[in-house]
């Protein structure tokens, strides 16, 4: 069962003895990566999708250094192959970045890697010019005092689904997409865990699919191709998707997003991760 008694709290789904650990967005919440984490689980996975304290959604809490997250995701992830045969790994936006650097660390305990809107630049269309600037403005007093508010599409393409949210965000500060606002101290983090994952991704060799929109509002297919050129990776598989905004799980193509996890995890259980093999882009 789902186990949700708040939008902060942790999903579990015991099936089989492979297992997928998913990382939800900064200022995020679980629920996020509830639809992938459901169908995961149809397809006979174990999954579990955690809240990280200190990275996703809490009301007046305080943000943790990056390491802290790191650890954190590390934790789940020796926990669950401990109990079972197989871990992958599936984040989205800052998650696919966290992904990624427990991919550098463990290396070939991970099975696989699903990364959903990969953000290593914010360059989207609907990012302030002044983002660049606002990492500097933590050494300043103002860091008390701003917040990056998020703002309409709020990461999504279906319109029905976006009011929604920005009702949900008015009213109670927080949604399914994550926090109304991101503390000054979570974006200077997330910059820093950025340029480490950087330097050592070539260290990341697990079987990776990287799935991107054409239209992310957040962060241009940059991303998706910096990992693509400097992932460690033997079998990388990159799919872009034509109908949706940032966030890939919630939007109009959310069930191509868990068909293509679900398909490339089986498939790099099943395989010889030894054989070197690059998939054609394209367009889902």
């Amino acid at each position: 069962m789902v186990a949700v008694n708040g939008i902060d709290k942790d999903i579990n789904l015991i099936k089989g003895e492979h297992a997928v650990l998913l990382i939800h967005g900064l200022s995020g919440t679980p629920l996020e990566m509830q639809y992938v984490a459901k169908m995961l689980h149809k397809a006979g996975y174990s999954v579990r999708a955690p809240h990280f304290s200190g990275y996703g959604y809490e009301k007046d809490a305080s943000t943790k250094k990056w390491q802290q997250w790191h650890r954190e995701a590390v934790a789940h992830f020796d926990d669950m192959k401990r109990k079972y045969k197989t871990v992958s790994v599936c984040g989205l936006c800052i998650g696919a970045v966290l992904a990624l650097n427990l991919a550098i660390e463990k290396g070939e305990e991970v099975a696989g890697l699903s990364l959903l809107a990969t953000t290593l630049y914010f360059d989207g269309w609907s990012i302030p010019w002044y983002r660049f600037l606002l990492p500097l403005g933590y050494y300043t007093p103002f860091r008390y005092v701003y917040s990056y508010r998020e703002r309409e599409p709020y990461g999504l393409k279906n319109k029905q689904l976006r009011a929604w949210i920005a009702r949900e965000m008015a009213e109670k500060s927080t949604s399914a997409a994550g926090s109304a606002r991101i503390p000054m101290s979570g974006i200077f983090e997330t910059d820093k865990l950025i340029r480490t994952v950087k330097r050592n991704m070539s260290k990341a060799t697990a079987p990776a699919l990287i799935m991107h929109s054409l239209e992310d509002d957040t962060a241009t297919v940059k991303s998706a191709d910096f990992v693509e050129k400097h992932i460690g990776s033997k079998k990388v598989r990159k799919v872009f998707l034509d109908d949706c905004y940032h966030i890939v799980t919630l939007d109009n193509q959310k069930h191509i997003v868990a068909e293509e996890t679900i398909r490339f995890f089986n498939e790099a259980i099943a395989s010889d991760a030894s054989q070197v093999e690059f998939d054609t882009v394209r367009v889902a």
